[in-house]
């Protein structure tokens, strides 16, 4: 698992609401642990937190939520000012610890947004540990299933590394991240992950729009996959199997492109198991059926994508930041998408502040964007 002669530390597998407690009443006196969580998206219609690894400076655990059922001190450690909590890559981690216990976080240190910060050419946690802290990772059980039971010894070593090292990955890059005079910058954007929370996905029946590759279908093929998706997704919740191991997206699409209509012709699209057409091919032509039969005035169709006017002058604007953000971002040695996106210099152009203040109205822009930005955007505007 781990290629260097440093020995990963033995870790417990937390698997009763007493152990969980205990461990909790021990890292209740530690200033900073590391977190990471493992889900099964990949695997299960239904998702949910699977696996759960916390690192002390002393310890390793991995908390199995599927029988630990009390994890309110886990909460507690998580909204205590007094803990640091450091991620890599705290988003999608914080969402699902939303989703589905309605935990959040009150001080994060996030791994990969220092290493954006730092102008780290590679930010993934592999490459940092390499770099950093001379540990490599091999990535074997990157998408494994980690809702089977029991895990098998190598897989929860292989969880054990995502957070065994993570605290002294943290050291160094907070080192240079006040070496270099950013780590205030770090800190706000640690600051503004302690709002995120899960959003969940639309159900407004719209999603077959959205799949890649739709636009190529006309509108009777369109039909078709509106009712091919829920279809799918009914099977893929009978069996909690991730929705692309029912049928692929490629498959659907071949499907509504050239609709089978006999169990013959559906025998020969690429893509579908002999299972499936066997136990659910006379459903799945049913389903064909019904979008095949969408009277003509029905047919879905994409909506027209709204149009804005030619504003020259915006666009203009928006060049003249752009080149001070590109000129900073090559000074600094950091990619411009980092030091400022492009999605916030728009803001900036459409809001056109006057003064430094109004500058720091705009809801984009981070307060250290301002102090390292401002006097230069404000230039570029004409100010």
């Amino acid at each position: 698992m781990v290629r260097n002669s440093n020995r990963l530390p033995p870790q417990l597998y937390i698997h009763s609401n007493q152990e969980l407690a205990a461990l909790m009443k021990r890292v209740a006196r530690e200033p900073v642990v590391a977190l990471d969580t493992e889900a099964a998206s990949f695997h299960r219609f239904v998702d949910r937190i699977y696996l759960i690894q916390l690192s002390s400076r002393q310890e390793t655990a991995i908390i199995d939520p599927l029988t630990v059922t009390e994890v309110a001190g886990l909460g507690a450690m998580l909204a205590d000012p007094a803990v640091e909590v450091v991620f890599h890559d705290a988003d999608y981690d914080l969402r699902i610890l939303d989703r589905d216990y309605g935990f959040h976080a009150r001080h994060v240190f996030d791994t990969r947004i220092a290493a954006h910060l730092l102008g780290e050419p590679a930010v993934g946690l592999a490459a940092l540990l390499e770099k950093h802290v001379g540990v490599s990772l091999d990535k074997k059980y990157q998408r494994a299933d980690w809702s089977r039971r029991p895990l098998p010894p190598e897989m929860l070593e292989y969880a054990a590394t995502d957070t065994c090292y993570l605290l002294a990955l943290r050291e160094r890059l907070r080192a240079a991240l006040e070496a270099k005079g950013r780590l205030s910058w770090a800190e706000e954007e640690f600051e503004r992950l302690e709002g995120v929370r899960w959003t969940p996905p639309e159900t407004n029946g719209g999603t077959y729009l959205r799949v890649k590759g739709a636009r190529a279908l006309n509108r009777r093929s369109l039909a078709v996959l509106r009712e091919l998706l829920p279809w799918r997704d009914a099977i893929a919740a009978e069996l909690d199997r991730a929705s692309f191991r029912v049928v692929s997206m490629e498959a659907l699409l071949a499907l509504s492109a050239a609709p089978p209509r006999t169990p013959d012709e559906l025998a020969k699209v690429k893509g579908l198991s002999s299972r499936l057409v066997s136990e659910r091919g006379e459903a799945l032509l049913a389903v064909i059926e019904r979008g095949l039969a969408v009277p003509e005035k029905d047919l879905p169709r994409f909506p027209r994508s709204e149009r804005h006017a030619a504003d020259p002058a915006f666009d203009q604007s928006v060049d003249r930041l752009k080149k001070v953000r590109n000129d900073a971002a090559e000074r600094l040695a950091l990619d411009p998408g980092v030091l400022c996106p492009k999605g916030t210099l728009e803001a900036v152009a459409r809001a056109r502040p006057k003064t430094r203040a109004a500058l720091g109205e705009v809801h984009e822009l981070r307060k250290w964007q301002v102090e390292l930005l401002g006097a230069d955007f404000l230039k570029a505007l004409g100010n």
